[in-house]
């Protein structure tokens, strides 16, 4: 009888672990998947072609999402030089982009409005106004106004996320990377909050989402964290949480973009983008948003100077974000196979016990449910 009852229960384990197997979703292949998924990545050319960066990366791999410039930074640096040199060919693109993806693909680019453009009249786009401008007259049907102009453009063209708006408070007006390009609506955290609502719901009514940026605050930083570490922890402000807090208890945000920053105050180890303290500790548990977290470039100065990037690509996805934002232009360059290699470093980290394989499971529904919405 016990020999029985000990075959019986061996037989039930097989069973179970063969059932488990069938429908592992940490096989090689799902790991794979998942991994490709939470990467948003560059490329270069305004067309593509069967066998372009562009076809590898969404065809091939199936990356989650591309991002778009205007400006090639690892080439000629001039108008025109990277994906977006016409609306027509632009609009070509992103429908060729989708066909191979088989329109799964969250593409998108910073439109901010003002110096932060990427749709410019140049290349036959309608002209925009500066973040700095709405916060000034702060009204809802000028911002409104403004902002669905944008969000038409961006959806005729096929684009379905909007890295904007900037809800980064004017802490410090003469911060080189927010206040002197006028990105900020207002030093008011109010003033931001409820204009960045009025920006995002011209957007939603244009079926595009929109990544708010740069958590949890670059408005008071003296230094530009793309070419390296900028620490804000002695002049931080506690109220530019206060857009944050405004838009999740509103339910606006669709995700939010991280900072490349120290803050001690949260954090005294990790900037923003590394820290679990700070993506998960506040921004997840303290703030309660469940939606996407986009990490800012992963190949800018102030990560790669100080990071290993295989280690950083750890510590983003512990921390808690879900996109791995990597244009493949920057300052550090362009490299083809950089997409693959970095879905290697996550699938053999995951196999190391390095990265939780829950982590991706986790950002792989949180994608999905995002691009439900489109």
């Amino acid at each position: 009888m016990n020999h029985l009852r000990y075959v019986s229960v061996i037989a039930t384990i097989a069973i179970a672990c063969c059932l488990a197997s069938a429908s592992n979703p940490y096989s090689e292949e799902k790991l794979r998947e998942y991994a490709a998924a939470m990467l948003m990545v560059g490329f270069k050319a305004d067309s593509i072609t069967p066998d372009c960066d562009a076809v590898r990366y969404v065809r091939d791999l199936h990356v989650g999402g591309v991002i778009l410039f205007d400006v090639d930074l690892t080439g000629t640096r001039e108008l025109g030089s990277r994906n977006i040199t016409s609306r027509e060919r632009l609009r070509s693109l992103t429908s060729q982009l989708q066909h191979y993806a088989g329109g799964k693909l969250l593409i998108a680019l910073d439109q901010e409005g003002g110096r932060v453009a990427r749709l410019k009249t140049q290349y036959g786009f309608r002209p925009t106004v500066s973040h700095s401008h709405l916060g000034e007259v702060n009204r809802r049907d000028t911002t409104m106004h403004h902002a669905a102009i944008m969000a038409e453009d961006l959806a005729w063209a096929g684009v379905n996320m909007n890295i904007a708006p900037d809800i980064d408070v004017n802490v410090d007006p003469n911060c080189p990377v927010i206040g002197k390009l006028g990105r900020s609506f207002s030093a008011d955290s109010a003033v931001v909050a409820q204009n960045a609502r009025w920006f995002i719901e011209a957007h939603h009514r244009k079926h595009v989402t929109c990544a708010v940026k740069h958590f949890p605050g670059h408005g008071s930083s003296a230094a530009d964290s793309h070419y390296g570490l900028t620490d804000v922890t002695a002049t931080w402000q506690p109220y530019e949480m206060h857009p944050y807090r405004y838009l999740i208890k509103h339910k606006m945000l669709d995700a939010v973009m991280t900072a490349h920053i120290f803050n001690r105050n949260i954090d005294p180890d990790y900037p923003a983008t590394l820290s679990h303290k700070t993506l998960t500790g506040v921004l997840r548990n303290q703030l309660h948003f469940d939606g996407v977290i986009l990490t800012d470039d992963m190949y800018m100065q102030g990560i790669v100077d100080n990071y290993d990037i295989a280690d950083a690509i750890v510590l983003a996805i512990n921390a808690g974000a879900d996109i791995l934002v990597m244009g493949n232009n920057i300052t550090t360059g362009y490299e083809s196979n950089r997409p693959f290699k970095v879905v290697d470093i996550i699938v053999n980290a995951v196999k190391q016990g390095k990265i939780p394989a829950y982590r991706l499971l986790e950002s792989y529904n949180r994608i999905k449910k995002l691009k439900r919405r489109l």
